[in-house]
């Protein structure tokens, strides 16, 4: 049977920001952008949080909520050298570790460096080295599988630890509501609802038919999932297929060479991505929001490259090809795609993963 970690880190980019500002910390803390424009919460502090302040909510709305937030820009750079530090310690514990996101893997410890066959202790020491390295919590869930796992890391936040063994499992489940299923958002679990179903027993108990009409394909899936049933493997070493950046901005941009400027300066974010990566980019896509909201993207593909000025120059390239110059622009972005290694692009293109 697998020993399955799930480490999350605690409120990461507020935790981070606090740590390095004293004067944060104990206070209500929310990473975005500028209450007085279309800025959203990325990011919130426990002290937030318990005024309502939840991430993707506009920042407007957060400080209404709490008068007293204290709003600080996202540093993404500072956050993925966090980051960085963090994977560092998971891997020199198991090579099988898959990254969700900067700040939440799975950790396959069956089998891990520090020949613990106790996934709890290995977990607790996992959480000691986070601390230590970085000054930060996580938290922890110890599970037989992916999903319980999952579960188990948002049980007992901040700085948590909860651990599902095989004999608990049953318990653990039997009363936990239909949305704590991959699968099951808002839209879905209304219909469950409406169907008398609120609870994982329910899932198993309820008629497969009415199952099937409710929730279509994935009835199978729903239904292992409220037996904890998952075979899914750790897959560590998951290729990246795609880097790119994007911005909203606080008021409509009407100037083609502030929009020239910003395009570029996210192409040269992307090309040094590529360099820490090692990889190489063979497409350069741009998008471009109106202020009427409609979206429309570009893209070209070229000889792989890794180069600021091509990468720039290319997507500024784009950027022409759009209506920008002539509507008024709410959001920007770009991005690089079609990704393979240096060696591979000397023998020909190969795409990466």
């Amino acid at each position: 049977m697998r020993r399955i970690i799930h480490v999350d880190m605690d409120a990461f980019y507020a935790s981070v920001e606090q740590r390095d500002r004293p004067d944060l910390r104990g206070r209500p803390v929310a990473v975005g952008g500028s209450p007085q424009s279309r800025g959203v919460v990325a990011a919130a502090s426990y002290e937030a949080r318990a005024f309502g302040v939840r991430s993707a909510i506009p920042m407007s709305r957060a400080i209404r909520l709490c008068p007293d937030l204290q709003i600080v820009r996202a540093d993404f750079a500072k956050y993925r050298a966090v980051s960085q530090q963090v994977f560092e310690i998971f891997r020199s514990v198991t090579p099988l570790v898959e990254p969700l996101s900067l700040d939440e893997a799975y950790l396959d410890v069956t089998v891990n460096a520090w020949d613990e066959p106790l996934a709890t202790t290995v977990a607790k020491r996992i959480k000691a080295e986070i601390r230590t390295r970085t000054g930060l919590t996580a938290s922890a869930g110890v599970a037989p599988n992916k999903f319980l796992a999952k579960i188990a890391s948002g049980w007992q936040k901040p700085d948590g630890l909860t651990v599902i063994a095989p004999a608990r499992v049953e318990a653990f489940l039997r009363d936990l509501p239909v949305d704590a299923l991959w699968g099951v958002g808002p839209v879905t679990a209304r219909r469950l609802h409406d169907r008398g179903i609120r609870t994982l027993t329910d899932v198993r108990t309820v008629e497969p038919g009415v199952l099937r009409e409710t929730v279509g394909s994935q009835a199978d899936w729903l239904l292992r999932l409220a037996r904890g049933e998952d075979d899914r493997a750790v897959q560590p070493n998951r290729a990246a297929k795609s880097s790119s950046s994007e911005c909203t901005y606080a008021a409509d941009i009407d100037d083609i060479q502030q929009m020239r400027e910003e395009i570029a300066a996210m192409a040269r974010e992307n090309a040094a991505w590529l360099r820490q990566k090692q990889l190489l980019a063979r497409t350069v896509t741009i998008k471009v929001r109106y202020a009427d909201f409609t979206t429309v993207t570009r893209n070209h593909s070229s000889v792989p490259t890794d180069d600021d000025a091509q990468i720039a120059a290319r997507a500024v390239a784009l950027l022409d090809r759009t209506d920008a110059a002539r509507r008024p622009v709410r959001l920007l972005g770009a991005g690089v795609h079609g990704l393979c290694t240096r060696e591979s692009s000397d023998d020909g293109w190969l795409p990466f993963g």
